[in-house]
């Protein structure tokens, strides 16, 4: 998805957010403190969008939403920083990955738990393309408050949109489902090119079909 969202001048925070912060909030591992410092240049808080800097009024799920910047010292980023960071502070939080002239927008559905609300669930990511940094930006969703906000910014991260009436909840249930699908559909296509015997490219073959349907199915 070609997304990059123009964010209002008057939300902005700019704030450099340490790494001992995050550790201290977090407690990683040593193995996530040196992906740390091996990936990452800097983190800065560019953005809060909240019922004082966009006058949405806030909702019981989401009081506020944070804009994090992320300047890499490589092209690829390990999840798991992302998910430490998410971990961390416990608000929604949209991220901009900045590398070599090139900027990306990534999140994850993020929400209270169900049966603890000072606990945090935090699902699948979902991220644009890599676009040059001085790609047009679009405007932020039109909502009613910040909970509607923050589900349309983040449907418009999705590579699928959304069926008639589907929650955002079951809509990232069947991303998901469609992630898992697609990589069993690789791994038995590879299969199915290394298989010599008869028989089992038949069955393989058969196989593949069954994960095709599957796909459709979630796709449509």
């Amino acid at each position: 998805m070609l997304v990059l969202f123009d964010y209002p001048k008057q939300a902005a925070y700019d704030k450099v957010l340490p790494k001992n912060k995050i550790y201290e909030l977090a407690k990683p591992s040593r193995a996530i403190r040196d992906r740390f410092a091996a990936q990452i240049e800097k983190i800065v808080w560019k953005f809060v969008l909240s019922s004082d800097t966009i006058n949405l009024p806030v909702s019981k799920s989401v009081e506020e939403i944070a804009v994090f910047e992320i300047s890499l010292k490589t092209r690829d980023l390990d999840e798991n920083i992302l998910l430490t960071i998410d971990r961390a502070i416990r608000i929604p939080i949209f991220y901009l990955l900045t590398f070599e002239r090139q900027v990306k927008s990534i999140a994850a559905y993020k929400r209270p738990n169900e049966a603890d609300s000072s606990k945090w669930v935090v699902d699948a990511y979902f991220e644009s393309a890599w676009l040059p940094t001085d790609a047009k930006r679009s405007a932020l969703p039109v909502a009613l408050d910040l909970a509607g906000l923050y589900e349309q910014m983040l449907r418009r991260l999705m590579p699928e949109p959304p069926r008639t009436g589907e929650t955002l909840k079951v809509q990232v249930e069947r991303q998901v489902q469609i992630r898992s699908t697609q990589a069993e559909f690789r791994k038995m296509e590879a299969r199915l090119q290394k298989e010599k015997q008869f028989n089992r490219k038949v069955e393989l073959s058969a196989q593949l079909r069954s994960l095709k349907n599957e796909l459709e199915a979630l796709d449509s």
